[in-house]
């Protein structure tokens, strides 16, 4: 039977399933399941949150296809401000540096406003000195919900729009948000219905 894993990845690790130089977040699960699971995609080593593990390859591919336009969405802190003309930029598709065509349309919205140092517990060790040097630095809150899988993407969004991510955490995918009581660096297999919701997922996205 097809195993499928939720894993609630730490800042720090990489995906991927060996690495010399850093740890990977297949080191979190027992070895002797770990020459048959991968993860579902990648997250950045700096970024945190969902990340789906499993044998079921078929799935896997699936999930990743172009045309399933499975939608992730992100909770992160960023530099800058966001302003109704850059809310309409990100969903109506920006330009990327570096690619032919814009990024798909996608959704943001703000959940808060504030300074560099109220967010300095969030910062990752090689960010923090740096950014704290400018204490008043505008910073806001907010989830983005993307359809595709391009390296580095919410990054590169952000910054095509004159702002720059601190921190980010994917806090769903598709229609299965991560289990907030999952520890970074734990994981739990998925629940039936959450595996049913991610094949109608595909299967919804797949049809449009």
């Amino acid at each position: 039977m097809p195993r499928y894993f939720m894993f609630n990845k730490p800042k720090g690790c990489v995906t991927a399933r060996t690495d010399s130089l850093s740890k990977t977040v297949m080191d979190y699960f027992p070895e002797e399941c770990r020459q048959t699971i991968y993860p579902v995609g990648r997250l950045d080593k700096d970024t945190e949150g969902l990340l789906l593990i499993t044998d079921d390859g078929m799935l896997c591919r699936k999930l990743l296809l172009p045309k399933s336009h499975v939608p992730k969405t992100y909770f992160f802190y960023a530099i800058g401000e966001l302003t109704e003309e850059k809310v309409s930029a990100i969903s109506e598709g920006v330009e990327m540096k570096g690619r032919e065509l814009p990024a798909l349309p996608a959704s943001i919205r703000c959940t808060g406003t504030g300074v560099i140092t109220d967010i300095a517990e969030y910062l990752s060790d090689d960010k923090r000195e740096r950014l704290l040097k400018y204490p008043r630095q505008k910073i806001f809150s907010g989830y983005i919900t993307i359809t595709e899988g391009k390296k580095h993407q919410v990054k590169r969004m952000m910054r095509s729009i004159g702002c720059c991510i601190v921190y980010l955490k994917r806090t769903a995918m598709g229609s299965v948000p991560l289990d907030e009581s999952l520890a970074p660096g734990c994981w739990r297999p998925l629940t039936e219905e959450e595996l049913t919701a991610l094949k109608n997922d595909i299967s919804v996205k797949m049809q449009q």
